[in-house]
């Protein structure tokens, strides 16, 4: 069983990051509308595990199936439970293709990455930048996060339940991200790469 492992947060992600986006970018060209840097790596000072999330926007949903054809090509493949679906936030539509996406790890040998690939405009491809942004405006909401990682990672153990039980947290600071977002007319800005 594969155990989750929350390390102190390494300065040396961003650049991790960039080199990821470089790749992506060379594979997929202008099909990537955006290419953007998620998740806890995203956010200076905050603990995490050891891997780079990435989203890859795409205009349609015929994109999504294209541009995973080609990212497999090119060796990114599928984890062993195959995720095609964001989970089911309270308040959104019930239905699923609201919520689709493709799911990737890195090539074989090299860095370790999560990659999503959501449809631009939608709201499971808001979620990740929004909940980036306000973790990095508040980062006393960013270390609170951590906290609960940490102890999750310990209590629970294995990769599978992790994210399930994370996903309810990650709403209620989503909830508090989208309040601040109208505050301060929040939009997701220039892509990272």
């Amino acid at each position: 069983m594969d155990v989750v492992k929350i390390i102190e947060y390494d300065p040396s992600w961003p650049d991790a990051f960039r080199k990821v986006a470089g790749r992506l970018r060379i594979t997929l060209g202008v099909r990537a509308s955006r290419i953007d840097h998620i998740g806890s790596t995203s956010v200076p000072g905050l603990a995490s595990k050891d891997v780079i999330d990435t989203q890859v926007s795409v205009e349609r949903d015929a994109d999504l199936d294209r541009v995973a054809r080609e990212l497999e090509a090119a060796g990114w493949h599928t984890p062993r439970h195959i995720i095609n679906l964001d989970h089911q936030v309270p308040g959104w539509p019930k239905d699923e293709h609201a919520r689709r996406k493709r799911f990737f790890n890195e090539p074989p040998g090299s860095r370790q990455v999560n990659l999503h690939v959501r449809v631009i405009g939608r709201a499971n491809q808001r979620y990740p930048l929004l909940f980036r942004d306000y973790l990095r405006a508040h980062p006393d909401s960013a270390q609170a996060y951590a906290t609960l990682k940490r102890d999750l990672a310990v209590q629970l153990k294995d990769l599978d339940s992790y994210p399930e039980v994370k996903d309810a947290a990650c709403d209620l600071i989503y909830f508090a991200a989208e309040d601040w977002a109208r505050a301060i007319g929040w939009d997701a800005g220039a892509s990272d790469g």
